[in-house]
């Protein structure tokens, strides 16, 4: 069965353009790599219920990742981070130039939403798919985490509203992952409720723990710059490093027992994931 990294690397977008180089701009982070976890977790669920659709699920998949990617691009931007690593290789606006990252973004962005217009199910589930990455990719959702990030750079916020700010910035596309992958096999709302739940605790952790690694591993390490938080409200910046490592084992140990709460095949789709990414700060 071909794997995910392998159709990723088959369907990086086409154009047919004189333009010299576009097109490779719009593949080179999708294969600079990086973690996968969003598309994984689609998959995972698809694979506990329905597993001969997961080959079906990797359009969507790949949305995700075209959609995760812009973010990535967006944020590298002088506008924004101004970062010049990115999954250990040159951001676009260093390789290229600042128009063409964007353009970049712009067109993988677009290209989430043309993926799932055409992905092999029915219409009510290709429309949900738009609705759930849309709500949560877009004006409630990432794209207001990150306006907030930004302008109250350099002014403090309450650990309120860190969390605010982080769930709509990271932890609603997380959620919003494992959703698409419910509503792809057909679960119950109370079930895609309790995974999205599920997924913004799960996506909060995610940020505590980048932040501890911001703090504590070199950007050879992190692959992309770290100690470049200072004046971002990050958990550091607000807790320290001793109360944000106490902070992520908590919320660790109480997603771990919300997990068990899972029926025994979601729990065994998902458990490779939840090994390797509940405790990564330690």
């Amino acid at each position: 069965m071909q794997t995910f990294e392998q159709y990723l690397r088959e369907n990086l977008p086409k154009t047919d353009t004189f333009h010299p180089v576009y097109e490779k701009a719009l593949g080179e982070m999708l294969l600079a790599g990086g973690k996968r976890f969003r598309p994984m977790l689609l998959l995972r669920v698809v694979e506990a219920y329905e597993p001969l659709l997961v080959e079906s699920a990797f359009v969507p998949a790949l949305a995700l990742e075209c959609f995760h990617t812009y973010s990535l691009i967006h944020d590298d931007l002088p506008a924004m981070d101004d970062s010049p690593l990115r999954r250990g290789k040159s951001t676009l606006h260093k390789t290229y130039d600042e128009a063409t990252a964007i353009l970049a973004g712009d067109a993988l962005n677009t290209h989430a939403f043309l993926l799932l217009s055409y992905a092999a199910f029915r219409e009510d589930i290709r429309i949900k798919l738009v609705e759930i990455l849309a709500y949560n990719g877009g004006t409630e959702g990432m794209v207001l985490g990150q306006a907030i990030d930004l302008y109250f750079e350099n002014t403090p916020l309450t650990i309120a509203q860190v969390k605010q700010l982080h769930t709509k910035k990271t932890a609603m596309l997380i959620a919003a992952s494992l959703q698409m992958g419910a509503v792809i096999v057909g679960l119950d709302k109370s079930i895609q409720d309790a995974l999205y739940g599920f997924g913004i605790g799960l996506g909060l952790l995610f940020q505590i723990q980048d932040d501890i690694i911001d703090e504590t591993q070199s950007s050879e390490e992190a692959g992309k710059v770290t100690g470049n938080d200072s004046e971002k409200n990050s958990f550091i910046t607000l807790l320290g490093l001793k109360e944000s490592m106490a902070q992520a084992d908590a919320l660790a140990a109480e997603l771990e027992e919300r997990f068990h709460a899972f029926d025994a095949r979601l729990q065994g789709a998902l458990e490779p994931l939840m090994q390797e990414y509940l405790y990564r700060h330690r």
